[in-house]
């Protein structure tokens, strides 16, 4: 028994020490970091700033939001709006669930609702890198080809690694060729 528990001491140890450094660091210098177009590992330091941007300090929060997005992931997306929308009540200056309540909206085809949460995002929360992007594709949906590409600008200057970015501005790019920004 004793030699279980000090093999679970030792991958612990080794674990936490291998850990990413990014785990270690501020939201600014995580945020700065993925800035940097030769940052290394941006799958990890996106994950790690999302975590930080998801933490309310309340469960009751979290399990809202969670529940919001499993349900916009089983695309229920009526159920997603009230379980963001419960949260958005409860705790107004969370801008995840500002930020799920947008995408649902964007994805009923709601984009004045979309916008109108996106502005509350950024907001409360102006490097939020989902929300730019959000806002980008919902101006483009509603034929705001040259607001829409600056919204995606400001979103790859906060993260310049979003292949869905870049895909976008390339097509906004012909769209707007000859038309002045």
């Amino acid at each position: 028994m004793r030699q279980v528990s000090i093999a679970l001491v030792a991958l612990a140890v080794t674990l936490t020490s291998t850990m990413p450094a990014f785990a270690q660091r501020t939201l600014s210098e995580l945020l700065a970091e993925l800035s940097d177009p030769e940052a290394q590992d941006i799958e990890g330091i996106e994950s790690a700033i999302v975590r930080r941007w998801s933490d309310s300090g309340s469960e009751a929060i979290d399990l809202l939001v969670d529940r919001g997005e499993a349900a916009l992931e089983a695309d229920d997306l009526i159920l997603a709006v009230e379980h963001f929308t419960a949260a958005i009540d409860h705790a107004p200056g969370h801008a995840q669930a500002w930020n799920g309540r947008a995408t649902t909206f964007y994805l009923q085809g709601e984009y004045a609702l979309a916008l109108s949460d996106i502005r509350m995002v950024l907001a409360l929360n102006p490097q939020h890198f989902g929300a730019l992007t959000g806002l980008g594709f919902t101006l483009e949906a509603m034929g705001d080809f040259v607001r829409a590409e600056e919204a995606l600008r400001y979103a790859q200057d906060v993260n310049p690694h979003s292949e869905s970015v870049v895909e976008a501005l390339e097509r906004l790019e012909l769209l707007n060729a000859g038309t002045s920004l």
